[in-house]
């Protein structure tokens, strides 16, 4: 929208609308005496009559009222923040840094949980964010959270998708009647540095236990909810009355880790954020129909917004297996698609195409009390601004099939690597950075193969037995003697104890024979252990070549494949990737 859209003429930039008040830190909007009257609401002046709002609904200037946005879910006991100060006389002529503003870098994102994108809209917008201010909704977070995110810490923000059917449209789809379940949970964590951040998507079937809830209701008065054993994770927001501080709740006993913050968003957020966009661009690996979620999609790139957005989120029957996995590997593909989207164009940099995006998000988007003040989402959001988006990594709680069902309708925690992933975040543990480890280490270990390689009949070598068939070192032995030239070696017998991989011994100074003994069997550079040498029969340093239960027999390579065969699928996440 242009300036002329909004109520003012003479093309005047919007952004120069609003300047920077110093005494209060805000910004406020500047209208010339002969300026028309901006389309854009300016803060509310209190007038010394009137109270403060209280906790529950709105209160409006005089005058003016508001017609109710259609299909917003209404949780309990939500509150609006009072109006700001009046601003001080006679500091109305400065204009904001518009250098400052354009460097800012803003993460958005959306899907289940679209709430986010108002996080990038407060960080991007902040000129015009006090008007922004009547369209968030709280609710009480009960004490589940750790009383919001603090800037000298990492940032632990749950993203709550409902399925609650209200709104224009909405209906129609499945249970219209749905008390607005977790439908779709995303546990976002930013590191303490903010170079990295994991997007964990905890699946709505997994079974779990969800704890007691202490809950505000909508008359200010306290309720202990029962916690369940063994139930939907979903079941932890609106059955029985959960409001999401129970499913924060839920994510903490499951996890480990305990949330800083909470942000709610249902259907018709999915709708308003991606028109808002100007639509997201996805790819499908074959045609798509499915009419439970109203999806409709031929093979192909499509660029989608709105209703069909919300079906292309929804569906679960045309993609994959058809369950709630298949559809969260959709979303995830959604969400990266839409940040590529706005990295790939000039929303973020145009005030007036910021306007329709920010004012979706703020509409579609219910916080926890921690967050109700503007402030608060604008230092949120210019602290999720210093992250590089290349290094967030979408993920998965790890899960199994429930092995109590004959018919495979749920999933449970795979106990083996799930309580990996939740340290990981637990301990601030990049997973970007963990690859960028492994690369380092791997590296690491192919340069042991590279250098001089000693002659064959240089090298001193003690094999022992350490899993292999019996009679393996005998037979390595005869081989590495009669085929290959290394006459200095001799059979020690058995290892103290059997590895499951062969390893090769050795001192610094016999690194040049190792690298021929490691050619000569095939070692690859994780079978070569730097370390220490041993005494032979002959009372000389040699090496210790164990054989493990990998060994296959004298002269077959020890070597894994380092490239897959050709025709194999595979993929990286940096790629586009169509939904099959």
């Amino acid at each position: 929208m242009d300036a002329q859209g909004r109520g003012r003429a003479d093309d005047i930039d919007p952004a120069d609308q609003w300047v920077l008040n110093p005494d209060t830190g805000e910004y406020e909007l500047r209208l010339g005496p002969s300026a028309p009257q901006s389309g854009v609401p300016a803060p509310r002046r209190p007038r010394p009559s009137e109270a403060a709002p209280p906790a529950r609904g709105r209160t409006e200037a005089p005058g003016r009222s508001r017609p109710e946005t259609p299909g917003r879910a209404v949780p309990p006991q939500r509150r609006r923040r009072g109006a700001p100060e009046e601003p001080l006389p006679g500091r109305r002529g400065r204009r904001p840094a518009k250098k400052a503003a354009k460097s800012k870098k803003i993460l958005l994102w959306t899907g289940g949980a679209m709430a986010f994108v108002l996080v990038a809209g407060s960080g991007a917008a902040y000129f015009y964010i006090e008007h922004l201010n009547d369209n968030i909704a709280s609710v009480s977070d009960d004490g589940a959270s750790t009383g919001g995110f603090q800037k000298d810490k990492a940032i632990n923000i749950l993203l709550i998708g409902t399925d609650k059917r209200t709104g224009k449209g909405n209906g129609s789809y499945g249970d219209a009647g749905s008390v607005g379940h977790a439908d779709t949970t995303i546990l976002l964590h930013v590191s303490k540095d903010r170079s990295n951040a994991t997007a964990l998507s905890i699946p709505r079937d997994l079974i779990t236990d969800v704890p007691d809830c202490p809950t505000t209701q909508e008359d200010g008065t306290r309720k202990i909810i029962p916690g369940t054993r063994q139930v939907r994770f979903n079941t932890s927001l609106g059955q029985d009355g959960r409001t999401p501080s129970c499913t924060m709740r839920t994510v903490t006993e499951l996890t480990g880790v305990k949330p800083d913050n909470f942000m709610v968003a249902d259907f018709n957020a999915v709708k308003t954020l991606t028109s808002a966009v100007g639509g997201v661009e996805v790819c499908v690996g074959k045609d798509l129909d499915d009419p439970d979620s109203h999806l409709k999609l031929s093979k192909g790139t499509h660029t989608i917004e709105g209703e069909q957005a919300l079906a292309f989120v929804r569906t679960r029957h045309a993609v994959g297996f058809g369950g709630d996995l298949s559809r969260i590997g959709l979303q995830q593909q959604f969400l990266s698609a839409l940040m590529r989207k706005l990295k790939s164009n000039d929303t973020l940099t145009s005030p007036s195409k910021m306007l329709d995006l920010a004012e979706a998000g703020t509409k579609a988007l219910t916080v926890d009390s921690q967050l109700d003040s503007i402030g608060k989402l604008k230092d949120l959001g210019l602290e999720l601004g210093k992250l590089n988006t290349k290094n967030l990594t979408f993920t998965t709680v790890p899960v199994i099939d429930n092995p109590t069902e004959k018919v495979k309708a749920t999933v449970v925690l795979n106990e083996s690597t799930a309580p990996q992933v939740f340290g990981m975040i637990k301990n601030d543990v990049s997973f970007t950075a963990v690859k960028e480890q492994k690369k380092k280490e791997a590296a690491a270990v192919a340069a042991r193969l590279k250098g001089t390689k000693a002659p064959a009949s240089e090298v001193r070598v003690r094999i022992l037995n350490g899993g292999a068939v019996a009679g393996s070192a005998q037979e390595t032995l005869s081989w590495l003697q009669n085929e290959e030239g290394v006459a200095k070696s001799e059979n020690a017998g058995n290892a103290p104890a059997s590895l499951a991989k062969t390893t090769l011994e050795y001192a610094p100074d016999q690194a040049d024979q190792a690298r021929r003994l490691a050619d000569i069997m095939g070692l690859s550079g994780s079978a070569m252990k730097p370390g220490e040498s041993v005494t032979n029969s002959q009372g000389l340093p040699a090496m210790t070549l164990t054989l493990g239960k990998d060994f296959e027999g004298a002269g077959v390579s020890l070597t894994a494949p380092s490239k897959a065969p050709e025709g194999v699928q595979k993929s990286t996440a940096d790629k586009v990737e169509c939904a099959k």
